[in-house]
């Protein structure tokens, strides 16, 4: 999202609407209606293991176990190159000193249309200074919202509500998607179920007979310890066209744009899964100068510094061409070798201590391109791992599709909410284009 908006005596407008318009609803000072409050430094070595999600500048970044605020809430970015989050948040909450949570200061306002208001203008054209440029609450607060009733104001959260609903439902669709392929991959490729069976005696559960001859009824053993007999332990170098990680485009804030080349960043890296939220664009000639950090179908990327690291997932192909930013590792797989198959290993926790282990972070948890292409992974003979490949690739076009809807579901949120808080589209038209959408 990121609504134009330009400045003009007496506050920040709307780009094409002044006091002499007629404008639908009246415009009021942001400061009248909303107050930003400082969040509280939480260093990462000070965070203890808890389900609130701690947020900072540029989104979620993390976890603890107590919260600052109580939620639902509405958190902004306050400080640093690059767009400035704008988060919604069911739950209590913590956030950090490079972001704001709002308080209302009236009751006729209605938080969530503020939450959806707000991630619709943006707020990277708000910050001043150049190093690192921050959001003051004095110039946030002369921006001029529009406010129509309550009513009206809580009837388009709820129109925005219905989408995003769909688009949680979707998710959470995903993930038991994903839970299927990482079951199958679990007992294959880390269990070892169908070898443990025949060495036993047993057939397979629920292989069908010329599956279950391609696994062995033997173990040897190994490095790691007793793997199966004819598997092989590799490294990730051996299996990878490609590891590493990617750059941050020169030339500061003048280079994002709302329509231009897709920069992943880690915010978009969440296991399993990759996120639109917070996707950033930059200028044809930004990407061009990062050629060397392109991303391609079926990339693996994983966060390699920050609270997020180790997250990992498969890029969405939706969002190519794109590049990758430095905190993102991006991991091409050899043609032989199915993405997932890697990635699947990646997201394993035993994989993850393994690399957290090396920590060879200066000041923060960092992994490195050598310690990627060290781990090493126990591999199963050619045939078998086209067949899980085989078997899986149902699993993820059916998640694609899903994701696909998502993305049509979010464009849509976007073009409507323009729409009505100008006053050009009416509540109940929007209503209908909803429900046949969802």
């Amino acid at each position: 999202m990121g609504g134009d908006l330009t400045h003009q005596k007496g506050g920040l407008y709307p780009r094409g609407f002044s006091l002499k318009t007629k404008w639908p609803w009246p415009l009021v000072k942001a400061s009248e209606k909303v107050l930003l409050n400082y969040g509280k430094a939480l260093r990462d070595g000070e965070r203890n293991a808890g389900r609130i999600p701690v947020y900072g500048t540029n989104g979620r970044c993390g976890w603890h176990d107590s919260p600052l605020v109580n939620g639902p809430g509405v958190i902004l970015g306050r400080k640093g190159q690059g767009p400035l989050g704008v988060e919604w948040c069911d739950s209590d909450f913590w956030v950090i000193d490079t972001a704001y949570y709002v308080t209302l200061k009236r009751p006729d306002i209605d938080l969530k249309y503020f939450y959806h208001l707000v991630k619709y203008i943006g707020l990277n054209h708000l910050k001043d200074g150049t190093s690192n440029p921050s959001l003051s609450r004095d110039t946030f607060g002369a921006l001029l919202l529009p406010m129509p009733p309550l009513d009206v104001q809580q009837a388009i959260a709820c129109i925005m509500g219905a989408l995003d609903d769909k688009i949680e439902l979707n998710r959470r669709m995903n993930r038991t998607l994903e839970g299927l392929a990482r079951a199958i991959f679990q007992s294959w490729f880390v269990d070892f179920d169908p070898v443990r069976a025949k060495a036993a005696g047993r057939t397979p559960h629920g292989l069908a007979p010329h599956l279950a001859a391609l696994f062995p009824a033997t173990f040897e053993n190994s490095e790691l310890g007793e793997i199966p007999k004819g598997w092989h332990l590799k490294r990730l170098e051996d299996l990878t066209l490609k590891i590493g990680s990617g750059a941050t485009p020169r030339g500061g804030d003048k280079v994002y744009v709302k329509e231009g080349i897709a920069l992943v960043r880690s915010q978009n890296v969440y296991d399993y899964e990759f996120r639109w939220e917070g996707l950033v664009r930059i200028t044809p000639d930004a990407a061009a100068a990062l050629d060397g950090v392109t991303l391609e179908p079926e990339d693996i990327l994983f966060n390699i510094t920050g609270a997020s690291i180790l997250r990992s997932c498969v890029v969405d192909p939706a969002v190519l061409p794109a590049r990758v930013n430095q905190h993102v590792a991006r991991i091409r797989a050899k043609s032989d070798v199915p993405s997932r198959f890697l990635h699947l290993h990646l997201v394993r926790q035993e994989m993850k201590n393994h690399l957290i282990g090396f920590n060879a972070g200066a000041t923060r948890e960092a992994v490195t391109k050598g310690h990627l292409q060290s781990i090493r992974l126990v591999v199963p003979p050619p045939r078998l791992l086209d067949i899980f490949a085989k078997t899986v690739g149902p699993v993820y076009v059916q998640k694609q599709n899903s994701l696909q809807q998502s993305a049509t579901l979010a464009a849509l949120r976007d073009a409507l909410l323009p729409k009505l808080i100008s006053g050009e589209l009416r509540v109940p038209d929007a209503e209908r284009i909803v429900g046949r959408a969802v």
